[in-house]
């Protein structure tokens, strides 16, 4: 499956972005998916996933309650939507995809691009 980033930029602390993964291939629906980000000089790290129905999530500490993980496999597409978002959260966000839910980055098979989002005043 190849997937493809989107919805990065610039916003000031406190506000909002929804980021996009679409995904390409007829097997998305059996997929389960993640979103990681990596802060430069940092090493990547796991943001949120979902199972492959969508009745299932899991975040990470750091954002839970503010982040949100949705998907939509009439549209091959998965989102995480971001609020309260804090200068701390300025990374390249990455979608993944694999069979397996996991929060481990090496235990998926395909990569997004990547989307920078940036959180500044």
């Amino acid at each position: 499956v190849q997937l493809v980033d989107s919805g990065g930029g610039l916003v000031q602390p406190g506000g909002s972005l929804r980021l996009s993964c679409a995904a390409s291939g007829r097997t998305f629906s059996s997929l389960a998916m993640g979103w990681f980000r990596q802060a430069p000089g940092k090493e990547r790290e796991f943001v949120a996933n979902i199972s492959w129905r969508g009745s299932n999530t899991y975040y990470a500490d750091s954002v839970k309650g503010r982040f949100t993980i949705s998907r939509d496999n009439a549209k091959n597409t998965v989102y995480l939507q971001m609020n309260s978002l804090k200068p701390e959260d300025t990374a390249v966000y990455y979608c993944a995809a694999d069979p397996r839910r996991s929060v481990v980055a090496d235990e998926y098979g395909s990569w997004g691009q990547g989307t920078q989002v940036t959180v500044s005043s």
